[in-house]
């Protein structure tokens, strides 16, 4: 029996049925949309419109999210690695230490960094500054202490009694857990409703033009004061030296010293990262002889003032992670062996890289029989500096409630200017010691817990852990789904996650000379000014 089928709104004609295409889609029914009736498309037997297949739509964010490299058969040994069997190697050692509650707590604290960095280097997604934090805590929170208490042997004195050796693990750890309490509260946060869009930072090419002139300036006087390039291949005593010599170090604090550091360093290094990105997403300065040879400049300077003999180890392992970023950004391979092979460098090679502290006269040759030896050196200080502050406060100190951290925001005051103003607190510390030598370290834990006690330093590293997963996510959106050549977030998380290394080990007021530099020259360079002439291009 044949039926009519009414060709108005309500028929088939006019209504778009599962997989079918509606009226004015264009391809799926014609251009006046999708018809049945033989004319316009496939047709079932007894005249009936043949249903379309719906065509499956790719979700942006899987279209953009880095596949997970790593097959079972390499990521299986790397976390039975990292979580046990390292620590099992270190804990076998032969060695005169205790195998107390620090001991055991300390073991804990290593296989759970272990498992937390193993996760870093197996995630879909590349997290920078996360995984240089569980780097750092693996090597010098985690193996380098472990193996300090399998052999009984601390690089720095702990002078008071071993209760605060535990407390100070079971601080750290606790630090560790509210961290990734942090990163979970920034994974699951409410979304924010915001009514207006905020302008995007870009870099300015003339400012850009102007940052490099900067490096070039604060790195030409660098150099000139110090009588020459050939004194930053020789030691970073002879630097020390050059710099009392030339007078640059100033008055009280050396604040002098650091600035004329911090400027032939820092405006070199960021104009170095930012004409790097431009040239590794854009055609246009490759094929511009003016941009090379700036580019080429700035490669030689960065040699000179920012090479490994003349610098601290821990910068120019923030100059090597900046740049192995920036020039990569999308590579999940090196980011996973940067991870995986910053545990063999921090474990094998980075002891050994202080022979360019001092001269020929000075050194001194660093002998071992066995890999955690060097573990045990004046690098890994870090718990033992915590439990130094523990005491250092229950001896009467008690906490500075935010004064360390005054000292650390008005770095740049003047001491004649600030009378009492605080020292480094590893200074501080070591000075109520009776160390001649007060270089020592004050890991970011100690730090809050000095200014702010326990609840201080849960709510400082919950913050951090919040903020550096925001801070990653950003960094991957940007690389991923903004490819400008002047995006500011892909040269400087980079550069944050280098830079944690210091900022984790401490002081902070050592540390925040090259930050407040830094925060110029990106207010130097970045603009929000949306016109495409004055941008990279």
């Amino acid at each position: 029996m044949a039926v009519d089928l009414p060709t108005g709104p309500a028929g088939a004609a006019g209504r778009a049925g599962p997989g079918e295409a509606a009226p004015g889609d264009g391809p799926r029914g014609g251009p006046g949309g999708g018809r049945g009736d033989g004319s316009g498309g496939p047709t079932a037997p007894g005249g009936l419109p043949a249903p379309v297949p719906p065509v499956p739509v790719t979700p942006p964010a899987a279209e953009s999210a880095p596949r997970a490299v790593l097959s079972r058969a390499l990521s299986v040994p790397l976390i039975l690695g990292l979580v046990g069997g390292l620590p099992a190697v270190v804990s076998a050692q032969y060695g005169e230490g205790v195998r107390d509650a620090a001991y055991w707590l300390q073991l804990v604290l290593t296989c759970y960094a272990g498992a937390r960095l193993a996760a870093m280097v197996l995630t879909a997604r590349r997290r920078l500054i996360q995984g240089s934090f569980w780097l750092f805590c693996y090597i010098a929170m985690g193996v380098a202490p472990l193996a300090q208490a399998v052999l009984g042997r601390t690089p720095t004195p702990v002078v008071g009694p071993r209760s605060d050796t535990v407390l100070a693990i079971a601080l750290v750890l606790l630090g560790c857990v509210a961290f990734d309490v942090g990163v979970l509260l920034a994974r699951h946060r409410p979304a924010l409703r915001i009514r207006w869009t905020p302008p995007a930072a870009s870099v300015g090419r003339r400012r850009l033009y102007l940052l490099i002139l900067l490096a070039y300036a604060g790195s030409g006087l660098f150099i000139a004061q110090l009588g020459g390039p050939a004194v930053f291949f020789e030691s970073r005593q002879e630097i020390s030296e050059s710099i009392g010599a030339s007078g640059a170090g100033g008055g009280d604090g050396n604040v002098g010293s650091a600035f004329l550091r911090g400027f032939g360093t820092v405006p070199a290094l960021l104009a170095l990262l930012f004409v790097l990105r431009w040239m590794v997403t854009s055609k246009v300065p490759r094929r511009s002889p003016m941009v090379l040879l700036l580019l080429a400049g700035l490669v030689v300077v960065n040699i000179v003032v920012n090479n490994p003999i003349s610098n601290p180890r821990y910068w120019f392992l923030t100059v090597a992670f900046a740049i192995l970023f920036t020039a990569f950004p999308k590579s999940p391979v090196m980011y996973r062996a940067s991870l995986a092979l910053g545990v063999i460098a921090a474990l094998l090679l980075f002891p050994f890289m202080d022979r360019f502290r001092y001269d020929e006269e000075g050194r001194k040759a660093v002998e071992s029989t066995s890999f955690v030896e060097p573990l045990t050196l004046k690098d890994y200080d870090q718990i033992g500096m915590f439990a130094n502050t523990i005491t250092f406060v229950e001896s009467g100190a008690g906490h500075s409630y935010g004064r360390q951290l005054a000292g650390t925001t008005f770095f740049f005051v003047p001491r004649s200017v600030w009378d009492g103003k605080p020292l480094d607190s590893g200074v501080r510390v070591g000075q109520w010691m009776g160390m001649t030598n007060t270089n020592l370290s004050s890991p970011l834990w100690a730090e809050l817990w000095l200014d702010f006690g326990s609840g201080g330093m849960v709510a400082g590293f919950l913050g951090l852990g919040y903020l550096c997963a925001r801070g990653d996510r950003r960094y991957t959106l940007r690389t991923v789904e903004d490819e400008r050549p002047g995006n500011i977030t892909a040269a400087v998380i980079p550069l944050i996650a280098g830079y944690s290394f210091i900022l984790l080990r401490g002081p902070l007021l050592q540390a925040a000379g090259r930050i407040g530099i830094a925060l110029f020259c990106l207010a130097l360079v970045t603009t929000f000014r949306s016109d495409a002439r004055r941008l990279l291009r």
